[in-house]
């Protein structure tokens, strides 16, 4: 059971396909080791078990009347709670929604079933994806893995903890401002963040529309490239989705490599609030890349210093229209409707009730912002900021096919060391951001343990809109160079749970 839980994705479905294992037997290993280590971690709120089993079950059936399985098929999965799953229950972190049982499942979802993945439950996150730590979660803090009283990162710190606690291979998340890729980062998995539009986001409850974006999570870069084939591509019930095939992710994962490509390193990335075994990683990564055979060149991107502020005038802006159908009246919560109160004190009181203090935050920051006589101002001039941002971009890829960063600025930070601290907390998602605003496809994958605290370290890589695929090229290569260095993956060093 220990060595189905290690294996890999692509190797899982491999031996599945092959009735070297039974999807059974692979999902039956993951939902025991979520029974032996969830309590401890908290990466799961629902474990769907009997529909995870019905699903293996037919991956099973369809193998033995010798019907073609899919690259994934039997494969489980941990799903985000912010993806609707009919008649299981969908949160996103947040009591205003606790006990609510979709009627209809997200896009993902159904491509997921469709694909015969196994979906195990849905995790934890921060409430309705406002945070950089799992920790504004309605239903407790999720731990990481690697050291259980720091955090997993945010908002898919259910999603990634799962992943490096071997609770599951494949994952699925959302990234606004960086909620796939910093959480990655922190325990030593792979993210991705696809470029705006590749992935749908119908059935994805809303934060911010124009950033959020659905991605992949996995352990490694090809499960991370397989899962993305299987989600990505257009889909006509999204209005933003982009209609063109999903690039060549898989092919791009399978033969990575940077030989003569050249690679940016922006220099806006750099400096002050950076942890300085975060950069020692970084810089031997960059190096690593030059023996590759990548020619690695410094790139500055000015308006990336304006990014934080820009986001946090969008993001809370385009949260606060998006919760107004929060109301108490048509789902979810329902607070002092007994009689005595107006549909407005309803709504009021169930607001109170059901959402947390970064939500109301953030609702509060938006609504200010949006407000009459400060909308041009405020939300205005952030979208200015945003159009810059793309500008630099846009010259950036003139003299590079990619460019690289530290993921986030420091190693997982203890539970509880931010919480009062809103601005330190935001910095987390520093590096991150930018790669919303412009709506490129950017990637973290292991770099290596600080040496102060012996805690992951991520490598971002940056790519082009509609270029994912150059991410897996340069993910792939770097992968198979510390592979071959360290001799086992990163998360072979993670202490056992």
């Amino acid at each position: 059971m220990t060595d189905i839980i290690k294996l890999t994705a692509a190797e899982t479905a491999a031996r599945i396909a092959a009735g070297e294992l039974t999807a059974v037997e692979v999902t039956e290993a993951h939902l025991a080791r979520i029974d032996a280590v969830n309590e401890k971690v908290n990466a799961f709120l629902h474990i769907d078990r009997e529909g995870a089993l019905a699903q293996a079950r037919r991956v099973d059936e369809k193998r033995a009347n010798g019907e073609t399985l899919g690259p994934l098929a039997g494969v489980p999965l941990a799903l985000k709670d912010i993806f609707t799953t009919e008649g299981v229950p969908t949160t996103v972190g947040s009591k205003i929604l606790e006990g609510w049982l979709p009627p209809y499942d997200a896009t993902v979802t159904r491509r997921l079933k469709d694909a015969d993945v196994v979906i195990l439950g849905k995790t934890n996150m921060d409430e309705f994806a406002m945070g950089s730590s799992t920790e504004n979660s309605a239903y407790g803090p999720t731990g990481n893995p690697w050291d259980l009283t720091r955090i997993p990162g945010g908002s898919g710190g259910g999603s990634s903890a799962a992943l490096a606690g071997f609770m599951a291979p494949l994952a699925i998340g959302t990234d606004t401002g960086g909620s796939i890729r910093q959480p990655a980062a922190v325990t030593g998995t792979v993210g991705v963040k696809p470029t705006y539009g590749g992935v749908s986001r119908y059935g994805m409850v809303a934060f911010s529309s124009s950033l959020d974006q659905g991605g992949p999570c996995a352990r490694t870069v090809l499960d991370a490239a397989l899962l993305h084939e299987v989600m990505g591509g257009h889909d006509p019930l999204d209005s933003t989705s982009i209609d063109a095939p999903v690039p060549p992710v898989v092919e791009a994962a399978r033969g990575g490599s940077v030989a003569g490509m050249r690679i940016g390193v922006v220099k806006e990335f750099r400096g002050e609030g950076y942890q300085a075994g975060v950069m020692q990683r970084f810089d031997e990564a960059v190096e690593l890349l030059k023996e590759l055979g990548a020619e690695v060149v410094e790139v500055s991107c000015p308006s990336f210093t304006k990014a934080l502020a820009a986001y946090y005038l969008i993001a809370p802006s385009e949260c606060s229209s998006n919760l107004a159908r929060f109301d108490g009246l048509r789902y979810g919560l329902r607070t002092g409707d007994d009689g005595s109160h107006s549909a407005e004190e309803v709504t009021s009181l169930t607001r109170e009730a059901g959402f947390g203090d970064e939500v109301k935050r953030r609702i509060m920051l938006g609504t200010y912002a949006l407000s009459s006589g400060y909308y041009d101002a405020y939300y205005g001039s952030a979208q200015k900021v945003r159009t810059l941002i793309t500008r630099d971009f846009e010259k950036a890829y003139e003299q590079v096919d990619v460019l690289i960063s530290p993921t986030t600025p420091t190693t997982a930070f203890p539970i509880g060391e931010r919480a009062d601290d809103p601005m330190a907390m935001y910095l987390a998602d520093l590096c991150t951001i930018p790669a919303n605003l412009a709506g490129n496809a950017a990637m973290s994958l292991p770099c290596g343990l600080a040496p102060e605290d012996g805690l992951p370290v991520g490598l971002q890589i940056i790519a082009p809109a509609m270029k994912d695929d150059r991410l897996y090229s340069v993910g792939a290569a770097v992968e198979a160079a510390y592979l071959a260095r360290w001799g086992h993956p990163l998360l072979e060093e993670a202490p056992a749970l």
